[in-house]
C-alpha cells in the first residue's frame, strides 16, 4: 500500500488516497525484489500487468474482477473472474463489457452501469456500486463495485456475491 498526501496517477495529482498496487490477472500484490526496479508485469504470476487504485476500490487476491477502458472493452480480466463468468481472459479482452454483464434490474433508473464505467475512467471519484448479472443468465446477480484504476487509465469492477 502507498499511502501519500496526493497521489500522481496518469500524470495527474488527484484524491488524498491511500493507493494499492495489483495484478491484473491474479489480483496479489507485486512481488518485491530486492535491488531490482519495480516490474511492469507481475513476477507471482507471469500473466497480468501490476495495475494500481485507490485502496477502496482496489480488488482483494481472491477476488473476481475486470478492468475496463474508456471505451466499455475489458482490458484485463482476473483468474476468478474467468471462472465465475465462465470466459478465458484472451476470448475476452477488446469485447463489451456489456457481453459479460449487465444491470440486474430491469429498470435501472438509478447507477447506470455504463455511466459508472464511464466516470471512473474519467475522474478518480469514490468507488460506488451497483447490481449486475452474467448478460443472458437470469436469477444471478453482483454486487460491482466499480472505481478508477491504471495505467493506463482504465475502471476496476469488482465482483461480490449478491444474493
Amino acid at each position: 500500500m502507498t499511502d501519500q498526501k496526493a497521489i500522481p496517477l496518469f500524470g495527474v495529482e488527484v484524491a488524498r488516497r491511500p493507493a494499492i498496487m495489483f495484478c491484473g490477472h491474479c489480483g496479489r500484490a507485486p512481488a518485491d525484489s530486492l535491488g531490482e526496479p519495480p516490474a511492469r508485469v507481475c513476477r507471482r504470476c507471469g500473466m497480468g500487468l501490476v495495475l494500481t487504485a485507490p485502496a477502496d476500490a482496489a480488488p482483494q487476491a481472491a477476488d473476481p474482477f475486470l478492468v475496463v477502458d474508456a471505451s466499455l472493452n475489458v482490458c484485463a480480466m482476473s483468474r476468478h473472474a474467468e471462472r465465475l463468468l465462465d470466459i478465458v481472459e484472451t476470448d475476452a479482452i477488446n469485447r463489451h463489457v456489456g457481453e459479460f454483464l449487465v444491470p440486474a434490474e430491469a429498470d435501472s433508473r438509478g447507477a447506470n452501469l455504463a455511466s459508472l464505467l464511464t466516470r471512473a475512467v474519467r475522474d478518480d471519484l469514490e468507488p460506488a456500486s451497483v447490481a449486475v448479472r452474467p448478460a443472458n443468465t437470469f436469477g444471478v446477480r453482483y454486487w460491482a463495485r466499480i472505481g478508477p484504476c491504471g495505467p493506463p487509465r482504465a475502471a476496476i469492477v469488482v465482483l461480490a456475491d449478491g444474493g
